[in-house]
Order: structure tokens, then C-alpha cells, then sequence
């Protein structure tokens, strides 16, 4: 496997080596990245599709690039119509074979540049947006701050940069929460409905084969000397949890359309306990 990563960065290397060797194998259309982290039934599909088109609802309708930090193979369809407005889309990843299935959906309206986010050189002020779904708090936490400045420099003035992030305080970690006393009669209702066996209370997953360190949301005020910083909801629920909450019914179904209801209603309130918000940076200067 070629080296790809940046100097000593354990981190990365570990990224770098589960997307080489596991990650981006496919079985039956399915990625193993989907397998582990993504709810795949079918109560959920309509929810997930319309939470990764929140993305959409920042980045410019139109420009000359975009860049997509740990592009993947671009595995989603909702992930395709991010670029449709620009010329050019950037992605950029560690894994070749993730950039030669890009490569195969969008062809000439990619470049493709492999290796690691801090080796590679951009102009700056050069993009009309930058999305990183997924990837900053892979980086060594010493680190992150220095992704998210390098995106803030390569893009243009006034022009978004949109990361989804996951939220160390999200609503398990506080007993008193409303929300996780409403999971609790969430399960509670499986159990006399559907007969359910009582699961054990869980943490969110953290992924063995990967890094995985979360700052604090306060954290993200850092970066207001040089933009805008709004941090909105994405996703409320970690999978592992919501495959337990919420059943693959009808019955699920609904739940999923009631909570994203609630979520763009309460946007406020599911920022503070959702497990992956949506960071969007606005370039100032």
C-alpha cells in the first residue's frame, strides 16, 4: 500500500489503512463502511436521504469548484447532487480505489488527488466551497484545528466550508436529559408492542479501526476571527441506537418523520443533544 499519510500521524494511518485494506470493499452493492456505520433498513431511508440533503441547503447553487475533503466514492446518491452546480469537484482521499469508484460516477466533472489533506497544495482563496462529511474528528484532535483553518484559507471570501462533526455531549451522556427519557419510553413501548427483548443501555459506537476524538461545540467559536460559524442539527441518533429505537415498520417509519419534524422545529435544542451536527463556516476575510 502506498504511503499516504502525513509524516508520524498515527491517526491518519489508521484511517488510511482500515479504507485501504476493508472500508471500501463491496458486497452486494453495500460498502463495508455502510455495513458498520449506516442504518441500511428501509423504515429509515426517506429520514437518512432527507438529513444528508440538509448539506444542499448551504452550499452555492452554482460555482466554478468545489472540494470535497475524504470524498469516498462518493457512495450516497444525495452526495452526488452536492457538486451538480460547480464545473469542477476536488476529492480528495486517502484510499485510491475510493477515488477510482468517484471517478467512475462523475468522470470528467472530478480531479482526484490522493494522499493526505495537509500534503496537498491549493491556492488559496481558490473555492466556492468545501464540504468534510464525516472526517474532521477522525484527525488527530491536535490536528483538527488545522484542517479546518486550511479549508477556511483555500476557500473564497463569503463562500461556505461544511463539515458534519459529532457532538460529545449529545443527549445520552446527561441522565436528565428530556430526550433520553423519551428513549426510555421509546423502548418501553417496543417491549409491550412488539414483544421486544429489553436491551442494555449503549454508548455510541467507537469505531475500532478508526481514530475518533470529538472537541466540545464551544470548541468551533475558535474560528470566528476569520468567519461565521453556525453549528445546526444533522442527525440526532448514532446508528446502533436508532437500529434499536426504532423499528423496521410502518411504525418506524413515522418515528423517523416525527423526529425530523422536531428537528426543524427545534433546531436549537437537537444542535445541543444530536450525536452529528452540522458545522457550516462562513469565510470572512
Amino acid at each position: 500500500m502506498e504511503n499516504v499519510t502525513s509524516g508520524n500521524d498515527a491517526a491518519e494511518k489508521k484511517v488510511a489503512d482500515f479504507y485501504n485494506n476493508q472500508g471500501w470493499i463491496t458486497r452486494d452493492g453495500i460498502t463495508e463502511d455502510a455495513k458498520r456505520f449506516e442504518d441500511l433498513r428501509s423504515c429509515a431511508a426517506g429520514y437518512i436521504s432527507k438529513c444528508r440533503l440538509r448539506t444542499l441547503r448551504h452550499i452555492p447553487l452554482s460555482g466554478e469548484s468545489i472540494i470535497d475533503m475524504a470524498s469516498g466514492p462518493i457512495q450516497y446518491p444525495e452526495y452526488l447532487t452536492f457538486s451538480s452546480g460547480f464545473k469542477k469537484r476536488y476529492c480528495v482521499d486517502l484510499s485510491q480505489d475510493a477515488l477510482d469508484k468517484a471517478k467512475e460516477l462523475i468522470g470528467t466533472h472530478g480531479k482526484f488527488l490522493h494522499g493526505s489533506f495537509f500534503d496537498l497544495n491549493f491556492e488559496d482563496d481558490f473555492f466556492d466551497c468545501a464540504i468534510s462529511l464525516h472526517t474532521i474528528y477522525h484527525m488527530d484532535k491536535n490536528k483538527q484545528e488545522d484542517a479546518v483553518r486550511k479549508l477556511i484559507k483555500i476557500v473564497k471570501k463569503d463562500k461556505p466550508i461544511i463539515i458534519i462533526y459529532s457532538n460529545p455531549n449529545a443527549f445520552y451522556s446527561s441522565p436528565k436529559s428530556p430526550l433520553r427519557r423519551f428513549v426510555k419510553v421509546i423502548k418501553q413501548i417496543r417491549v409491550f408492542s412488539f414483544k421486544e427483548k429489553v436491551t442494555p443501555p449503549i454508548i455510541p459506537q467507537q469505531e475500532a479501526d478508526l481514530y475518533f476524538y470529538r472537541h466540545e461545540l464551544s470548541w468551533w467559536k475558535r474560528f470566528e476571527d476569520v468567519s461565521m460559524v453556525k453549528i445546526l442539527p444533522w442527525r440526532t441518533f448514532e446508528v446502533e441506537m436508532q437500529t434499536r429505537l426504532f423499528p423496521d415498520n410502518f411504525i418506524g417509519k413515522l418515528m423517523f418523520k416525527f423526529l425530523f419534524f422536531a428537528e426543524e422545529m427545534f433546531p436549537t435544542y437537537f444542535t445541543k443533544v444530536g450525536v452529528y451536527p452540522m458545522i457550516v463556516i462562513t469565510k470572512k476575510c
